[in-house]
């Protein structure tokens, strides 16, 4: 999920409830337990209390996304450093093709240093690729070889998913049209205040006798809570969201008929279609949009209970930052070598939250993924925010492997949810869903964590931001409990959720009701507290001498009805 991709679902939603505009933020309402503070969280302190005494293994999280601000405050004692590497020598001391990888690898820069901040869309790449082989042409499908039905049928899919619906059109429209209303608001209080820079509750809270400056208070006011941007939100941070989404919408309008730059191919310089020319890129790691990447960096492994910012799920990782998505989509060669970077290099736990609709080169990916596999890795992955059943359409990188037809045993595809207090309901609106392609779901909405600056700090909204919810608890139970395998740790996820077929939810998108059986395969919410109990049991039986153990299987879930919480 991109940058601009997360603001545009904060955009969607244009409703604003009354709790934040009592002041109340809401801060890390994700970690919180229903019972002790009516917050359908996670139960992370509940966890804590359940491990005290217990050792823990430190375990290394890989995050592949847009970069990682190295110097914030609470991510710069958690991140990783490559232990073979001296730093700024500009030799490759570990000898594993990339010079001085010592917090990571960047694969969308160049060797001279440039990085690639803004892509197209995948679709918009793959329907300029076959265009001029397939647009305007009488296509007789039984006379096409097996390459050119594959092309074919990625075009028409690319050309499906290019289409604007006049939705978008009107949408877009309202947004620009109420963005130039709220910055001629914003004008008038720069020079009224003589602040460049504030935030929407600075904003409440001036006092002013210029008749024009209070109707531009109240004007941009009302835009900040019709579009849920929080109290805390800067001006500038704000508009440059705005100015982002806006110029992204524009360009999907345009896709069909201008070709999309190729940024990378100037930049990276790699012989893409070539999997095996694997060593480009720079050590670059917070690269020119660092933002979503600290973010979701800083809800799996924020240094804890250090008095600043906010706190992480897990308490001894180390984050492994891969540069591979750009503002745009990313590209599948460069997922299918972070992957397997990451893998290489220790991570047991890898957090991807991106996803596209399209993926010409699916087979590298899943060869990654099969490799991930096969060195016991866990792979968690964001839905995607479009209110879609992924169940019949696409949402990549995904668990079901092309060549052998099969689901991957170590892959988490994660749906976001929420609390009636904080969005209206226990499912975000915007998130994917798919009662055979979605696994668990988790906080996805109004989550605080770590922004570039150093000592910076905001919300953001998406399954971009469940995912490394899970990633955090997955690391959580790796380091705890870390003779279970990638597979039992999915399988401690899924089994330990909060579920209650009796409770109903709205169908994201939709007015329609549904219960979570209908919207993915756990059919409920993470909880760590339940999944740390499991994961202990689970260890316990595999600690059994084998001798006793007649076979060694997935156990039924009856055994885990008493760990279910009710809501």
């Amino acid at each position: 999920m991109t940058v601009a991709k997360s603001i545009f679902i904060t955009l969607l939603t244009l409703l604003y409830f009354q709790g934040f505009s009592q002041g109340t933020s809401f801060k890390e309402w994700h970690l919180l337990d229903e019972t002790a503070d009516s917050i359908h969280g996670i139960s992370l302190n509940k966890a804590y209390d359940f491990l005290k005494g217990k050792k823990s293994k430190q375990v290394i999280v890989a995050v592949i996304d847009s970069g990682i601000d190295t110097t914030h405050e609470d991510l710069k004692n958690v991140l990783w450093h490559n232990p073979g590497e001296i730093p700024g020598n500009g030799i490759d001391d570990d000898h594993n093709g990339y010079i001085d990888d010592i917090y990571g690898w960047n694969f969308i820069g160049g060797k001279d240093g440039k990085n690639v901040k803004t892509e197209s869309k995948e679709a918009a790449r793959v329907y300029h690729r076959y265009k001029a082989k397939f647009d305007n042409k009488n296509i007789n499908e039984s006379q096409l070889s097996v390459e050119e039905k594959e092309e074919y049928s990625l075009w028409e899919n690319a050309s499906e998913l290019l289409k604007v619906k006049p939705n978008d059109q009107v949408e877009m429209l309202f947004v620009e049209m109420m963005t130039k209303a709220a910055k001629k608001h914003e004008k008038i209080l720069k020079e009224d205040m003589k602040k460049d820079t504030f935030t929407v509750s600075v904003v409440e809270d001036y006092i002013t006798t210029n008749q024009l400056a209070k109707r531009a208070k109240l004007g941009y006011i009302t835009f900040m809570k019709m579009m849920q941007i929080d109290r805390e939100e800067t001006n500038v941070f704000t508009f440059e969201q705005l100015d982002e989404y806006l110029d992204e919408k524009k360009k999907q309008q345009e896709a069909k008929d201008i070709p999309p730059a190729n940024y990378r191919n100037e930049i990276v310089k790699d012989d893409y279609n070539n999997i095996n020319d694997r060593f480009y890129g720079n050590n670059d790691v917070m690269g020119p949009i660092p933002l979503h990447g600290t973010h979701v960096s800083g809800t799996i492994a924020a240094q804890r209970n250090n008095g600043i910012g906010c706190n992480g799920i897990a308490d001894n990782v180390r984050i492994m930052m891969i540069r591979a998505v750009p503002d745009g989509d990313e590209y599948d060669k460069d997922i299918a070598l972070a992957i397997k970077y990451a893998v290489d290099n220790g991570a047991k736990v890898i957090n991807m939250s991106f996803g596209k609709g399209i993926s010409p080169e699916k087979l590298w990916v899943d060869d990654a993924v099969k490799y991930a596999e096969a060195k016991d890795v866990l792979l968690v992955h964001a839905a995607g925010n479009d209110n879609t059943d992924v169940d019949s359409s696409g949402n990549f990188p995904c668990s079901k492997l092309k060549k052998c037809n099969c689901i991957a045993t170590n892959f988490i595809t994660v749906g976001a949810c929420s609390d009636p207090k904080i969005s209206g309901d226990f499912v975000a609106e915007f998130s994917n869903y798919g009662r055979q392609s979605v696994d668990v779901f988790a906080p996805g909405v109004k989550i605080y964590s770590t922004i570039p600056g150093g000592n910076t700090y905001g919300f953001l909204k998406g399954t971009s931001m469940a995912s490394p919810v899970v990633a955090g608890l997955a690391a959580l139970i790796r380091s705890y409990y870390p003779s279970l395998s990638a597979k039992q740790v999915k399988e401690v996820i899924e089994k330990s959720v909060v579920s209650d077929t009796s409770v109903h939810v709205l169908k994201p998108g939709t007015k329609d009701s549904i219960s979570m059986s209908g919207l993915c395969t756990s059919g409920g919410f993470i909880n760590a507290y339940n999944a740390v109990k499991l994961a202990a049991q689970m260890q316990s039986m595999e600690a059994i001498p084998t001798k006793t153990v007649i076979r060694k299987q997935p156990l039924p879930k009856s055994t885990f009805k008493n760990l279910s919480v009710k809501q």
